[in-house]
């Protein structure tokens, strides 16, 4: 009988205060609730992102009474449940160390080991399926410095609006998308950064939302939006948001002591704790929230700071936040908390005892009634006008796995307050754009959870994705040309130096000497002159993990890119060194065999270079690494022991060595055959003879298979640097 009178109540409630609620959010006539399923039921519209008892457990080290290291858990998250309404603004605010940020990775899947669910209009959502429906925008704007607006976006769209939707649509996209977020001004600035004048702070943020709302997720994250931007630039990238919200997407976002006019902006708040629910509802229900609690606002101070106050009062208390967060979630109001003056200052001492735990007449006396349980329905759910994501688990079941909580902990149920299950968040009919409105507001039909359910992974095909990165990196090459033409001027440099120091050498036993000097040291500066990539993929880094962690492009697609892209570049680096040194030397030989194993060189040297930069954290330790293993390589080519006097071992070392293949490929070309190097009257000296001598190998053809080995090198390299691409750089905690 409690439950059909509690269920009764929930419909006369419906009916009531949810009126408003069914004109607003669906303006066609309610469907009839469809059957419940065995097993727990399921119900059909949604109205937002559901999250239902999230935690987030690690493991923390710390010392024990013993003065010994323990291992302990720690929830960074503890059964967080909640919801953010569709076509609102979200904001997650709270203390420092709140779990602002880890929350908001826990919503966007960016957690490996999160308890939980998260639902997206009534479909349960797995971190892959996240990805594929919602953009993720850091705190930090990683950018290309080099590209306008206009090609920042466009490219964008290129990635993630695949080949399905034609050029002129992507511009026409672009354009509009360019005027919604206010940066027509700028549309052909460059983004700029330390060193080049570019776009303002407020700008760049636009930009960086612009790319991932530029294929109309229905998900949309921000960390932290306005930080390190002034009054004026916070509020008009927050009203930008509150625009793509408007327009349909579902907006959730973590801030840091917001303006006022920016609270005017924010539709439903969620306010953590230590990891805990504080308060879930709208920005002016937070003072009567505050009142039920018994804590009123003093007049003059806003709302929300003074429920800060009193969260920080909670925590520098015995009883800790966990008493407001059980106001939050059953309606058990928290012990009254006094002001003393001791020894130490301020404190704060409990005023009550603990409410009882038994049953009894009086065992809901400390309960708010004004409050909902997280264990009653929603009134947003089933039968009703609206209804917006119920849980999939059994309601005695789900009851259970959340708290385990007695029946007679349920405090009745008022309608219209905010919980983590209702919202208090209005939304007026003008603000919620229809689909049809939506095509206007972003220059393309929406593109929601519906839409991408039925796409593949990846928006394009490989081909298209290699050419979109190809066409990009060429571009930041023309722009930024200084690190190809810095190398281009040190071999250019360096080609005439050996072309004058070692010029026509003799047939002697001092021009064999310095025929060695000259090989041995063209493939140092070969392999030295390609340390200065050190900081091209780490500058990327970023740039590539927020672009991939939401399935812009496959990482393979990234690498292949990368090697064609540099293939002319290197190629002209060998052909001018080679020309200079090989005609004023007189080399002997195939020219073009000297070209490809420079060529070659190139290749496997600037693998390696960019594989170290995938590993180190910055371009310190990065150089430090290079130089360190190019030594080593040095050291075991063959040039100061031979191949058979580096003891057993080391041998390996002269294997992994990869200046080992161009330094006797290089001398093999040129000491070929029967030719005389140095006569004497004791003795002739033909090429065959000082291969043997080096311990280098006179089998003919096997010159071509030195080429091969560093070419081999070169790719393994390129497949390492795949490896930590694909499974190593990833924006996700364990």
């Amino acid at each position: 009988m409690a439950h059909q009178h509690q269920h009764q109540h929930q419909h006369n409630g419906r009916h009531g205060g949810g009126h408003r609620l069914e004109t607003v959010i669906d303006m066609a006539p309610p469907p009839p609730p469809p059957p419940e399923k065995a097993g727990g039921g399921r119900f059909g519209f949604t109205g937002g992102l559901e999250f239902t008892s999230l935690t987030y457990t690690v493991v923390k080290k710390q010392r024990g009474a013993g003065g010994e290291w323990e291992k302990k858990d720690v929830d960074l998250l503890h059964e967080i449940t909640g919801y953010a309404p569709k076509g609102c603004v979200t904001a997650v605010m709270g203390p420092s160390g709140a779990g602002k940020s880890t929350f908001l990775d826990a919503l966007a899947g960016r957690i490996a080991s999160l308890d939980g669910r998260v639902a997206l209009d009534g479909v349960e959502m797995s971190p892959s399926l996240i990805k594929r429906s919602s953009a993720y925008v850091m705190q930090d704007d990683r950018l290309f410095p080099m590209l306008t607006v206009y090609e920042t976006l466009l490219f964008a769209a290129d990635f993630r609006l695949g080949s399905s939707v034609s050029a002129s649509d992507k511009k026409l996209r672009v354009d509009n998308l360019i005027e919604q977020l206010g940066l027509t001004s700028s549309r052909n600035t460059y983004i700029g950064d330390e060193g080049t004048r570019g776009v303002s702070g407020g700008e760049r943020r636009r930009v960086s939302i612009g790319v991932d709302i530029i294929h109309g997720p229905a998900l949309l994250f921000l960390d932290e939006p306005t930080s390190g931007l002034d009054s004026t630039s916070a509020h008009s990238v927050i009203e930008k948001v509150h625009d793509i919200a408007c327009a349909g997407s579902t907006v959730v976002l973590t801030i840091h002591q917001p303006s006022s006019r920016i609270l005017l902006l924010l539709d439903h708040l969620v306010i953590l704790a230590r990891g805990q629910l504080m308060y879930s509802g709208g920005p002016k229900e937070v003072a009567s929230h505050l009142g039920r609690m018994g804590r009123r606002v003093p007049k003059g101070e806003n709302s929300i700071e003074h429920l800060l106050d009193v969260i920080q009062e909670y925590e520098q208390s015995e009883f800790g936040v966990k008493a407001l967060a059980e106001f939050c979630l059953t309606g058990l109001k928290p012990p009254k908390l006094t002001a003393t003056y001791g020894a130490e200052g301020l404190s704060t001492v409990s005023s009550i005892a603990q409410t009882p735990l038994a049953g009894g007449p009086d065992a809901d006396a400390g309960f708010d009634h004004s409050l909902r349980s997280q264990h009653s329905r929603s009134p947003w759910l089933g039968g009703g006008a609206a209804q917006l994501t119920p849980s999939r688990r059994p309601k005695r079941q789900h009851q259970q796995q959340l708290h385990g909580r007695p029946s007679s902990y349920t405090p009745e149920i008022v309608m219209g307050t905010p919980t983590p299950l209702s919202s208090a968040c209005t939304v007026s009919e003008g603000d919620y754009l229809t689909p049809a409105h939506r095509a206007n507001a972003t220059g393309a039909p929406g593109v929601g959870i519906n839409a991408l359910g039925h796409r593949g992974k990846f928006a394009n095909s490989y081909p298209v994705e290699v050419w979109v990165l190809m066409r990009r990196n060429f571009t930041n090459i023309w722009r930024t040309p200084e690190l190809f033409l810095s190398r281009l001027m040190v071999l250019t440099v360096m080609g005439f130096l050996m072309a004058t120091m070692f010029t026509k050498p003799k047939d002697s036993p001092q021009g064999i000497t310095n025929r060695l000097s000259f090989f041995i040291f063209t493939v140092c500066v070969f392999f030295f002159s390609s340390n200065d990539a050190v900081p091209a993929f780490i500058q990327e880094r970023f740039i590539f993990i927020r672009e991939t962690s939401h399935n812009a492009y496959r990482a393979s697609a990234y690498v292949v890119a990368g090697i064609i892209t540099y293939l002319p570049f290197l190629l002209l680096q060998s052909a001018t060194y080679a020309a200079i040194v090989w005609f004023a030397l007189r080399l002997h030989g195939q020219f073009l065999y000297f070209l490809v194993m420079l060529y070659a060189c190139l290749l496997s040297t600037n693998s390696f270079v960019v594989f170290i930069s995938s590993v180190v954290p910055n371009f310190i330790l990065g150089y430090a690494a290079v130089i360190a293993f190019t030594a080593l390589f040095f050291l075991f080519c063959g040039y100061f022991l031979s191949s058979h006097s580096i003891p057993m071992a080391w041998k390996w070392m002269n294997w992994v060595s990869t200046m080992k293949y161009p330094y006797e490929g290089l001398l093999m070309n040129e000491f070929d055959g029967d030719r005389v190097f140095a006569a004497e009257k004791t003795f002739t000296l033909t090429g065959d003879d000082i291969l043997r001598q080096l311990g280098i190998s006179t089998e003919e053809g096997r010159k071509w298979r030195m080429v091969l080995y560093l070419l081999a090198w070169a790719v393994f390299y390129r497949v390492l640097f795949y490896l930590v691409l694909r499974f190593a750089s990833k924006n996700k905690r364990k």
